[in-house]
C-alpha cells in the first residue's frame, strides 16, 4: 500500500473549488486503482437535495459505475476530510483497500460540520435515541433471509 500525496491534494483541490459553489459542503474524494484516477465527487448535498450525495458516497458510485462492480477491489479512497459515518458505512460495503485523508473530524466540526451527535447515537440503543427506532413484526421480517438463503446463485456483497 503506498501514500500518494497527488491524489489527496487533488481531493484537496477540489474540496477548495467547492467550497465557493454553494451547492454543497467543502468536500471532496477520488478513487484510484492501478495509479488512476477511476471515481471522483465532490459534495452535491444541496445541489442534489439529496443527503446521502457526500463527496465519498459520488466518487464511490462513480468509480463503481466505470468497474462494472459494486466493490472497490484494489482500489484506494483518497478524501479530503475524514469521512462521516455515513460514508464511512458506505466504504466499508465497497472495500477498498485503504482510505486517506487529509482534514480530521475535529476540523469539519470547526467549521459547523460536527457528526459527534451521530457518532453518540449510533453507540445507543434504538428506542433511546433522537430520531427512535422500533422493532416489530421480527419473526415475519426473517422471510426475506430464509428466502434469500433458499435462492440458488444469491451473491453475498
Amino acid at each position: 500500500m503506498k501514500f500518494e500525496e497527488r491524489f489527496l491534494r487533488m481531493a484537496i483541490r477540489d474540496a477548495a473549488g467547492q467550497a465557493g459553489r454553494g451547492v454543497g459542503g467543502p468536500f471532496a474524494a477520488v478513487v484510484v486503482k492501478d495509479g488512476e484516477v477511476i471515481g471522483s465527487g465532490v459534495n452535491r448535498v444541496l445541489e442534489k437535495n439529496d443527503p446521502t450525495a457526500h463527496a465519498e458516497i459520488e466518487a464511490i458510485r462513480d468509480a463503481c459505475g466505470r468497474l462494472g462492480h459494486y466493490q472497490l477491489e484494489g482500489c484506494y479512497l483518497y478524501s479530503s476530510c475524514e469521512p462521516c459515518p455515513m460514508c464511512l458505512g458506505a466504504i466499508y460495503w465497497a472495500r477498498p483497500e485503504a482510505v486517506f485523508y487529509a482534514a480530521g473530524r475535529e476540523d469539519a466540526a470547526s467549521a459547523g460540520f460536527d457528526d459527534s451527535f451521530i457518532y453518540r447515537q449510533i453507540s445507543m440503543p434504538g428506542t433511546l435515541r433522537a430520531i427512535p427506532a422500533y422493532r416489530h413484526l421480527a419473526e415475519e421480517g426473517k422471510e426475506p433471509f430464509i428466502r434469500w438463503l433458499e435462492t440458488p446463485g444469491s451473491c453475498l456483497y
